[in-house]
């Protein structure tokens, strides 16, 4: 895991063709507004997540963010722990995201 601020996550992204975007907050947080093509899988419902999660490519590099980089650095963590060997937690979360936004 690495923490990466929206700079680097910008460049990152832009540069990644191995590139996944996770967004873990809950269906509601993500009506309200997302980083454009995240896939949402929210860490509060577990069973979902840990099932969502082994559905994955461990080859891909997984981009994750939360609300504010608390719940995204824990996916981080889990998916670390499952295997998969490039995962960027955003630093301060969608909250401080100064970049483009999508909505449902």
């Amino acid at each position: 895991m690495k923490d990466i601020n929206q700079e680097e996550w910008r460049k990152l992204i832009s540069t990644d063709e191995n590139a996944e975007i996770l967004d873990v907050r809950t269906p509601e947080e993500y009506d309200e507004g997302y980083i454009k093509d995240a896939k949402l899988i929210d860490i509060q419902q577990p069973q979902v997540f840990m099932d969502e999660v082994e559905k994955l490519d461990k080859s891909k590099n997984y981009y994750i963010y939360c609300r504010s980089g608390g719940r995204s650095s824990q996916a981080c963590q889990i998916l670390n722990q499952m295997g998969f060997e490039n995962t960027y937690n955003l630093i301060g979360g969608f909250s401080k995201w100064e970049g483009e936004k999508q909505t449902s």
